[in-house]
């Protein structure tokens, strides 16, 4: 293009350009600094020019452009991260070619590795040399040299691939509850790393099968430089595991997200028949072996609490099937502490629609067996299972070791209702564990916990038999349902676990309605499965 009409066009535009930069700028010192740089841009751009059709959107992505380029070098002189910044592509403005392309390269830049991306910025956006970025990173020139020329032939693959949005980047995953056993750590269970929605989709990525970071990032729709920190914190704390090909799994339970109802209602109703064998035939031995137990408190008096307590505790921790297979790799340690199975309940979908039950399935959900024990008072031991025959709320995160200690201060006479240890007595009455005119309203053993359970039998090899083959295999069908990494883990669950706190409910259930116990009143739902253990009882 001619000088003089370069020099018309810069006139005609130059109140627009410099309103631009106040716009964009921060104080007029710096609008002035950026009306300039973008003048300077145009101009050059105009004069390489020949003829152009549309003047106004030529400048206005020649401002643009200028202006990323402007706040990005006062972002590198103040040390801001660059992961966000647009990279120029071009030494000179050629706005006819494809913006597209442009931005097919800087999508692909960001699919670079960590230490890539960070070469290639320095090298083409910062003007270093390859010794200065080998000084910068401590790495030899020959290794700056491989990166970028890897680079060149990544980003040229990369542009000219398809690139995909997987199912979870187009429809997420959403949990409606987190689950574990073991032991969580000071930063609470697995909702603490997998509340947030992008570790829970980063997770559930590479759940079927295994996946680098790249294409972690491909399935969520997202470039790696948005879910390195997320992916490394989430190996860190071991909910992912690194494989071969530097790929990751996972180990964490997903419940699936179909189902068959059929196969629930064949499970329900095989629990039903073993509930019925037990209730008659390992209920009567567990209130033989605790018949003659003295040492104890109960707030009503009625030493069937004592005996359903024990009932259920035989049941939940003495009667497994055991297949002796190292479980250990689906153990999760957290930096924080945590040692666990992770589970995480999806919403499901049955797979069988048109499938009508033949029985109704009751809610028989119950908490695994709860622990607490004290280091200040060493005799302090609690056992509890929460569930719908009980009325305490919260399960464990509302189970606190500290209750069973104020408990024993209580009945120790070591605190008085008084202002002092008003923060103790709202606890106690909070979860009722004393009345309103401070009676201890839960049961309590003097003693040593283990030599109580110790009293409890298991279950004898003979009634196991009657419905151990028919338990492996509905484990056997459940597996199915679940990746291959994972199988083992619902082989192990569903046989040891068949006979768990549902059987135990069940069990329950059927001793209530027999009138082998009577019904428990509100008062006696409170302690109802929860038995407290140290060395003195309540007057």
């Amino acid at each position: 293009m001619e000088k003089q009409k370069a020099d018309q066009i810069i006139t005609q535009y130059l109140k627009k350009i410099y309103g631009f930069a106040v716009k964009k700028a921060f104080s007029y010192d710096e609008a002035e600094e950026l009306c300039s740089e973008i003048i300077f841009a145009v101009y050059s751009a105009l004069i390489k020019s020949n003829e152009i059709y549309n003047i106004e959107g030529y400048i206005w992505r020649i401002s643009e452009h200028t202006y990323a380029k402007y706040v990005s070098s006062k972002k590198r002189h103040e040390g801001i991260s660059i992961d966000s910044l647009v990279l120029p592509h071009y030494d000179t403005y050629s706005f006819e070619n494809d913006d597209e392309e442009k931005a097919r390269l800087t999508r692909e830049v960001a699919y670079l590795s960590k230490a890539r991306r960070q070469i290639v910025f320095k090298f083409y956006y910062e003007d270093k040399s390859v010794q200065g970025i080998a000084n910068d990173l401590n790495i030899p020139v020959g290794t700056v040299k491989w990166h970028l020329n890897q680079a060149r032939i990544d980003l040229k693959e990369g542009i000219t691939m398809e690139r995909k949005i997987g199912n979870l980047g187009l429809n997420p995953i959403v949990a409606r509850g987190f689950g574990h056993s073991g032991n969580p750590g000071s930063n609470s269970g697995p909702e603490f790393y997998l509340g947030d929605k992008l570790n829970l989709n980063i997770a559930y990525s590479v759940y079927f099968a295994p996946k680098s970071l790249e294409e972690i990032a491909e399935e969520l729709g997202l470039t790696p430089v948005f879910i390195e920190d997320k992916v490394k914190f989430l190996e860190d704390n071991g909910f992912l595991v690194k494989t071969k090909g530097n790929k990751y799994t996972t180990y964490i339970n997903f419940e699936p997200q179909k189902y068959s109802l059929e196969l629930k209602e064949n499970k329900y109703k095989t629990m039903l028949e073993i509930a019925e064998i037990i209730a008659k035939e390992y209920a009567p031995l567990v209130r033989n072996a605790v018949k003659d137990f003295k040492n104890l408190y109960i707030p009503s008096g009625n030493f069937e609490l004592l005996e359903a307590a024990a009932i259920f505790y035989g049941i939940s921790n003495k009667c497994a099937i055991p297949l002796g297979k190292d479980m250990s790799k689906y153990d999760i340690k957290t930096r924080a502490g945590g040692d666990f199975v992770a589970t995480v309940y999806l919403p499901g979908e049955q797979d069988d629609v048109g499938y009508v039950p033949t029985v109704k399935m009751k809610n028989n959900w119950a908490c695994g067996s709860m622990t607490r024990d004290s280091h200040k008072y060493p005799s302090v031991y609690s056992w509890s299972i929460d569930s719908r025959l009980s009325s305490r709320k919260g399960a464990w995160m509302n189970n606190d070791y500290k209750d069973y200690e104020y408990v024993y201060e209580f009945i120790n006479g070591m605190i008085n209702d008084t202002t002092a240890n008003q923060e103790k007595f709202k606890r106690l009455r909070e979860r009722q564990f004393i009345t309103d005119d401070n009676q201890v309203n839960i049961m309590i053993i003097k003693g040593n916990h283990q030599d109580f359970f110790d009293k409890i039998p298991t279950l004898t090899k003979e009634i196991k038999d009657k419905f151990a083959s028919k338990v492996l295999e509905f484990a056997l069908m459940e597996a199915k349902y679940y990746p291959p990494q994972m199988q083992d883990l619902i082989l192990c669950w569903t046989v040891e676990g068949f006979i768990g706190t549902q059987v135990a409910l069940m069990v329950m259930d059927i001793l209530y309605e027999n009138g082998t116990f009577k019904p428990l009143t509100e008062q006696e739902m409170v302690t109802s499965n929860l038995l407290m253990f140290c060395d003195t009882l309540p007057h």
